[in-house]
């Protein structure tokens, strides 16, 4: 009930504040001027806290009552108004009637300093001074409950930035800068996990942790058994001027040091002002490459300032080793010259963290830079190996979208080497293709390209990929142009009218080693198969095979038994059934007879009237295969198909 009668007169000034007003916003009830308000917080743990109330007397005096919460009947508390703020400490300036600990109350007119120099009411509202409430005549040291006030009083503007852990597991906390009526700040370092007997050395520093940077403001010591430090900000250590919107815009961050015999120890660290963390990040991964077992990620976060901080983080990397890393025009896929240089990857924690602001060449690069940038990254095993790469990724514009397309490529000429060749979107729209082969030998090199046209039906290079390397069976290149320069973008991959071939050597393009249609020629999964049987030579027998493609086209596959290692054999399909004849509607490509194979895209019939998988289901016809060009009277397979089947 100590504080009823303060907080009772606190209510009707806020009533007043608050009164209603009129549409253009003019009060138009009482407000007091005459009346100041502050508060006594508790200091250590001393249960003592409570309020102040500054009553303008009108003739030149001022009322100064103070009640308090947590005294102590029979106690007397020495109470004082001192020089600066609590938080630097002064001389009394005015003498206070004592708080009687049975009340919680003392009350004092005030009209003159303990030096005799008049002060009014209104040089109160302005004083550069703080409350002290004392334990007792004694014990003057002992402070039970404190407050700034006049010029010192915090505006509840605040701003607030974590310290991270740093070299000492567990120690962590914040900062918090709150705002004065003269635009000075009070800051107040709260730390967890300190050792009770430590002090802790603080300091702002120049540019951002990731720089590092000289001294610009030393807080007051981080008290260990509390975790506690509070400092009046006003000035920077060189003498100018450093004020609550300074500590906002300031190029700097935190140091918390483990002592001051052991400055070189950071114990908590953030970047405060201009290098705060926005809360936008992005994060691309850097997969493995030459050494097996290293990989992580790089994240680039946003400051305030536009600027960015990027981290790597890698796992698997040796504890001795220490790994530079760069960002690179182009693509990975490509290569390119040094764009901007992180601060190496130390090999021990796998950690690299570097400001980003500007390229090795000085111009701009911020945050909105690197999400754009046609780039990506290299981690090297060392300065002496930078030809080692130990983890990439493409990064901004050249990022994968997580959109894919995967083709078959099916074993050709050589036994045993097959695989596939997957396109994955980027943010550009251009693609990385990569083509993975098993069985292709260790010592070779094979050119692939894509090709237009099905590969039934063969066609000049329209792409040309980097060479699949023997040893890995892998190829990795990034698709945005074709060979004669116009463009060719994932989307157009998806559409091509193409297929891609894989050869055996530079020396023998001749030999296909892997094959298939990609694009619009890719086969969607549906299929229909009729019987050719034997007709007028003995053992000759087998079937067609109708695909259809992505375009509505169709790849007919002529497969066939017993037919002679040195013939050709011609083949159609002919209008109506088998048993009735007809005129040619279609002409396949010659089966081999070696193989007993004959593949033929099938998009039009011979007289250019279109013709596709769905037609050849309907068709009114029959297949035949002949015995030769010379013999075309002797058909060795037949079978109806279509409608006839």
């Amino acid at each position: 009930m100590k504080l009823l009668k303060l907080s009772l007169l606190m209510a009707i000034i806020t009533l007043f504040v608050n009164c209603s007003s009129d549409d253009d916003n003019t009060p138009v009830g009482p407000i007091d001027p005459d009346t100041k308000m502050y508060t006594l917080a508790e200091v250590g743990d001393s249960g003592v806290s409570g309020l102040v109330l500054l009553e303008d007397q009108q003739d030149g005096s001022t009322k100064i009552t103070l009640e308090l919460d947590g005294t102590l009947s029979g106690e007397t508390h020495p109470s004082h108004i001192h020089m600066n703020s609590a938080a630097e400490g002064g001389d009394i300036l005015i003498s206070l009637a004592p708080v009687d600990g049975s009340t919680g109350v003392s009350s004092t007119i005030v009209s003159e300093t303990n030096g005799g120099n008049a002060i009014s009411y209104d040089d109160l509202l302005f004083v550069d001074g703080y409350i002290n409430v004392h334990l007792s005549d004694s014990q003057l040291d002992v402070v039970v409950a404190q407050g700034d006030i006049g010029q010192n009083e915090l505006t509840g503007e605040s701003k607030s930035y974590t310290l991270e852990e740093r070299a000492v597991l567990g120690i962590s906390g914040s900062v918090l800068f709150e705002e004065r009526l003269n635009g000075e700040a009070l800051a107040t370092i709260q730390l967890d996990g300190t050792p009770n007997d430590g002090m802790h050395p603080a300091h702002i520093h120049m540019n951002t942790a990731a720089e590092g940077g000289d001294i610009l403001f030393t807080f007051n010591p981080v008290n260990g058994a509390t975790g506690m430090s509070k400092t009046n900000v006003g000035e920077l250590d060189g003498g100018s001027s450093f004020s609550y919107s300074d500590v906002l815009n300031v190029d700097g961050y935190v140091n918390v040091h483990l002592s001051a015999d052991d400055l070189g120890t950071i114990v908590a660290q953030n970047d405060i002002g201009q290098n705060e963390l926005t809360g936008e990040m992005k994060t691309y991964n850097l997969d493995e490459r030459a050494v097996p077992g290293i990989s992580g990620e790089v994240t680039f976060e946003e400051r305030v300032n536009g600027e960015a901080l990027a981290t790597i983080s890698l796992m698997g990397t040796p504890a001795d080793g220490e790994h530079p890393a760069h960002i690179h025009m182009n693509t990975a896929a490509e290569g390119g010259g040094i764009l901007f240089t992180f601060n190496p990857v130390n090999g021990e924690t796998g950690m690299s963290m570097t400001n980003v602001s500007m390229l090795d060449d000085d111009s701009n690069f911020g945050y909105e830079d690197v999400l754009a940038v046609d780039g990506y990254v290299n981690v090297h095993l060392s300065a002496d190996e930078l030809g080692t790469i130990v983890a990439q990724g493409d990064i901004g514009q050249n990022e994968l979208t997580g959109e894919m397309k995967s083709y078959n490529l099916d074993e050709r000429a050589v036994p045993g080497i097959s695989g596939d060749v997957t396109f994955e979107e980027r943010v550009n729209g251009e693609a990385l293709a990569t083509i993975s082969l098993m069985g292709t030998p260790a010592d070779g090199e094979h050119p692939a390209h894509i090709h237009m046209n099905t590969a039934a039906e063969s066609g000049g290079i329209l792409f040309t990929f980097n060479p699949v390397n023997g040893e890995t069976g892998m190829s990795m290149t990034n698709v945005s142009m074709l060979n004669d320069d116009s463009s060719f973008g994932y989307e157009d991959v998806l559409a091509v009218d193409g297929y891609v071939n894989v050869h055996l050597s530079a020396d023998e393009l001749g030999t296909i080693v892997a094959q298939g249609d990609i694009g619009q020629n890719e086969l969607t999964g549906e299929s229909t198969t009729y019987p050719l049987g034997e007709l007028d030579v003995p053992g000759i027998s087998g079937d067609v095979t109708f695909e259809e493609r992505v375009n509505g086209e169709a790849l007919a596959t002529i497969s066939l038994m017993g037919t002679p290692a040195d013939g050709e054999h011609p083949a159609h399909i002919h209008m109506n059934t088998a048993a009735e004849g007809g005129d040619i509607l279609f002409t396949f490509t010659p089966v081999n007879g070696e193989t007993g194979m004959s593949m033929t895209n099938v998009s039009m019939l011979d007289d250019d009237t279109s013709f596709g998988y769905e037609d050849v289901l309907s068709v009114n016809g029959y297949v035949n295969v002949h015995l030769s060009v010379e013999d075309l009277a002797t058909i060795v397979a037949q079978g109806d198909i279509g409608m006839n089947f």
